[in-house]
């Protein structure tokens, strides 16, 4: 019996291109990667039974790829539409099982704080929404709607009754100008807080620099060498920091640091300095206010909201250092860590820019309103924050 000649195959450039990006790609599905060889040593002139025993397949498979491409090009190599097993769980169970994880365990009498994919599926069972679901299954029904009932996030409510007019006053300085008047050359802004509880923690084995396909390694264990305050003051305008490190926070600690800052210039026969400071004991009120003004007659104090230190840019600065200087902490004491943070100051004050800070008074406004229409739409929530 003749054998049934192969069907040639012709490749253009840019064909050629794309069928070896799908042979040779790393996240190219196996299937894929296979049709592509095939018709790649088609197009070289091999013959069926050579290709077969190059790529590990059976002729008849050799064959089919290899013509359809021939009839119908790239599109071919993808797999045909399939009526396919028919669906296991009605669209009725689909929607109670998404249902199930929207809400809280505690609000269903399952003692857990959250619904993680194998506890949904066991619910799923013992409510007798199915007789039987995999976690997988699961998972997947979820992943159609993003929903993650095992994941979290945090968040806090504004309770400062003057949380618009103080939020305001910070982005104004922000942008230069302080009820409604344009800062002049002569004014300053200063963002300050604390970091509070560096510590020196001594590891029992060296650090490892990193290798070839190895990180830096960090032994777990270690012994305590203290802990110190960081304390720093960041010019909102020039990209400049000050900042010093102390025993604790408190007044005299943060006394120390306006008195560090107002005795250079430009600030000491600047017309005024703004200082904006949370709301921690070291700086809180009218007291603190009246104690900075007297101390330095040209400064002034703009606190922000309580409960929204997002709103102080040294924030952004300390955060900088967490990454880059404290983290991975493997201090021999505390005299070292003094000495790393000062260096760091003089190395990020050589380079730094200020900060692209967006959030102006317009975006402030907007939040303001999207949280006031989801209070209305919520009253037992407005209800509840009162009552706390």
């Amino acid at each position: 019996m003749p054998t049934r000649p192969a069907v040639p195959v012709m490749l253009a450039a840019s064909e050629r291109h794309r069928l070896k990006k799908m042979a040779y790609g790393h996240k190219t599905p196996h299937h894929a990667r296979q049709r592509a060889t095939i018709v790649l040593l088609a197009a070289q002139g091999r013959s069926n039974a050579r290709i077969a025993a190059e790529v590990r397949v059976c002729v008849d498979t050799v064959r089919t790829w290899r013509g359809r491409f021939a009839r119908g090009g790239l599109a071919a190599l993808a797999d045909r539409k399939r009526s396919g097993r028919p669906p296991s769980f009605t669209a009725l169970q689909v929607a109670e099982v998404k249902a199930l994880a929207c809400q809280l365990p505690a609000e269903t009498g399952v003692p857990l704080s959250r619904w993680s994919c194998p506890e949904l599926a066991r619910e799923v069972v013992t409510r007798g929404i199915a007789r039987s679901i995999s976690t997988s299954t699961v998972r997947r029904r979820l992943k159609n709607d993003a929903l993650k009932p095992w994941q979290y996030r945090s968040w806090i409510f504004i309770r400062d009754p003057d949380f618009r007019t103080k939020a305001a006053h910070v982005l104004d300085l922000y942008a230069h100008t302080f009820e409604g008047v344009p800062l002049g050359e002569d004014e300053y802004v200063i963002s300050s807080d604390e970091k509070t509880s560096i510590q020196a923690r001594c590891r029992c084995h060296p650090t490892l620099a990193p290798g070839q396909a190895r990180a830096m390694r960090v032994n777990h264990t270690y012994g305590r060498g203290g802990a110190l305050a960081y304390l720093a003051a960041y010019d909102v305008h020039r990209a400049k920091v000050f900042g010093r490190c102390e025993a604790r926070t408190g007044i005299d600690p943060f006394m120390a640091l306006v008195a560090q800052v107002m005795s250079q210039e430009p600030y000491a026969s600047a017309k005024r300095v703004f200082w904006i400071v949370d709301n921690g004991s070291s700086h809180r009120g009218k007291k603190a206010a009246d104690r900075l003004t007297k101390a330095f007659p040209n400064t002034v104090m703009i606190h922000t909201p309580v409960h929204a230190s997002w709103t102080n840019q040294v924030e952004i600065f300390f955060s900088v250092v967490q990454r880059k200087v404290v983290t991975p902490n493997d201090f021999t004491n505390l005299d070292q860590i003094r000495d790393r943070l000062r260096a760091f100051e003089d190395r990020y004050n050589a380079t730094a820019q200020p900060f692209q800070w967006k959030f102006t008074t317009s975006d402030l406004d907007d939040l303001l309103a999207r949280l006031d229409r989801h209070t209305a739409d919520h009253p037992e929530e407005s209800s509840a924050v009162l009552a706390a």
